[in-house]
């Protein structure tokens, strides 16, 4: 199973694919983890910080709607974010995160609440995350999650005997 960013970097030019993120709590950080691997500009497009939420409107075209019913820390937004990047980017896959790093709650969110969404071809997935310690605990872990839930995505495509794009 691929579990390290060399190793989801590997496995994306192996497939030919890329990916791209749209990050909010982690600011670049997920990117910077991916293209911090040589080779990586090979697969990754690029990405977005959407720290604001009207960012995440704007750039990722997660509708404000979305944002106002559910918050920006929401399965809704994450999925909305991941979605809007893979489309922005033209990625065969998108990373969207979004959570709370704290030390204290964000619009009642406790921190330490991310939600990661991956979504490629023919695969959509959403967890919630419950992450202890401070902001560093929390962002490291919500980069680790994403990373490992993409490499997940890919084993899972993979098993399905092909690389659809």
């Amino acid at each position: 199973m691929v579990t390290t960013p060399a190793e989801v970097i590997a496995a994306l030019v192996t497939a030919h694919q890329s990916v791209a993120t749209c990050e909010s709590l982690t600011g670049g950080l997920i990117a910077a983890t991916l293209t911090s691997v040589p080779g990586a500009s090979e697969v990754v497009r690029g990405g977005l910080i959407t720290y604001a939420a009207d960012l995440k409107t704007r750039l990722a075209g997660v509708p404000a709607a979305v944002i106002e019913r559910y918050g920006v820390v929401s399965r809704e937004v994450a999925l909305g974010m991941a979605e809007g990047v893979r489309r922005v980017a033209r990625a065969d896959w998108g990373i969207g995160v979004t959570g709370v790093a704290g030390p204290g709650p964000a619009d009642g969110v406790a921190p330490g609440t991310v939600w990661v969404a991956v979504v490629g071809p023919g695969v959509s997935g959403v967890r919630c995350l419950r992450l202890e310690g401070g902001r560093d605990d929390v962002r490291d872990g919500t980069v680790a999650a994403a990373i490992a839930d993409l490499a997940d995505a890919l084993a899972h495509v993979q098993g399905q005997g092909g690389t659809p794009g």
